[in-house]
């Protein structure tokens, strides 16, 4: 009789109990009302670019090789098709030196469109990608301090706005890397101090910096690799694989049947995207959704 009581009682109490914890909760939400809206405008090419956070720094306390480091730029290039494997909207991404952008589709509603999410999910997971894979491409140099990447969001209304950009992000790879070939050539192989390589290079133009580099290092730029010159281009491209497998249906003898599986891939490519050629080969990235 006791026991069939506190039930009867602890059916009576829980309700009130949920209503006042209710009531609580509903008191504090108003704070709420401090959260700024951050919904990205519709109809507008998503871009995050993700930079390393003192990364001169970073190059030197590991000793990354100048003026290029061949395992960062692969590690960079990795970690970025690790971002795009695991958020589905990216339909493109274009990195150089220690920078990457991300291009979200402009039909994209990931996450109500809101440029919070698109910042923060893409630089964490590129952050924790450059940690996870290091060991994969500095096999002999151990991670001393954990990395950083700060991260904005711009919008592009065009399709010629989001060429723009990546243009602008292709000619600046193409700039640097001219800079930095021959400032390097000039103190390893120059003897020149930093500073007087800085001095050598002040107000040249890039027919002049090729002219150092052939003249007096027998260096062809043209004959760089691309992906100094050009950067590293990522697509998302869905292909067919078609494998062979063996079957036995009931009264049948075992055979050997196609099978098609649809996948999506992330290639690389080191090529110009300035000039029509590359999006003329590649028009459904401006027209695919994802």
């Amino acid at each position: 009789m006791q026991i069939g009581a506190v039930r009867f009682l602890h059916r009576l109490w829980l309700p009130s109990a949920v209503s006042c914890r209710g009531m609580a909760k509903s008191k504090f939400e108003y704070v709420r009302e401090f959260e700024t809206p951050d919904t990205c405008l519709p109809n507008c090419w998503v871009v995050v670019r993700v930079d390393g956070r003192n990364f001169h720094r970073f190059s030197e306390q590991h000793n990354f090789t100048k003026p290029n480091d061949i395992r960062a730029l692969h590690l960079m290039n990795r970690c970025a098709q690790n971002v795009m494997e695991e958020l589905k909207d990216i339909c493109l991404s274009y990195g150089q030196s220690d920078e990457y952008s991300f291009v979200f589709h402009k039909k994209s509603n990931w996450y109500k469109r809101r440029a919070s999410k698109f910042m923060t999910h893409v630089v964490s997971q590129f952050s924790s990608s450059y940690v996870f894979y290091w060991k994969e491409f500095f096999t002999d140099q151990p991670l001393l301090y954990p990395p950083g990447f700060d991260g904005r969001v711009v919008l592009y209304p065009t399709e010629q706005n989001l060429r723009d950009y990546l243009s602008w992000r292709q000619a600046d790879c193409h700039i640097n890397n001219l800079y930095n070939t021959v400032f390097w050539m000039l103190v390893q192989r120059g003897g020149l101090t930093p500073a007087k390589a800085q001095d050598r290079l002040r107000g040249t133009l890039a027919a002049e910096k090729n002219e150092i580099l052939f003249s007096e290092f027998n260096i062809n730029y043209n004959n760089e690799p691309l992906m100094y010159k050009k950067g590293s281009i990522i697509l998302k491209k869905k292909v067919n694989e078609i494998s062979k497998k063996m079957i036995k249906l009931e009264g049948e003898e075992e055979r050997e049947v196609e099978v098609s599986r649809s996948r999506t891939q992330f290639p690389i490519l080191h090529c110009d995207i300035i000039g029509d050629m590359f999006w003329d080969e590649n028009p459904d990235i401006l027209t695919s959704e994802s």
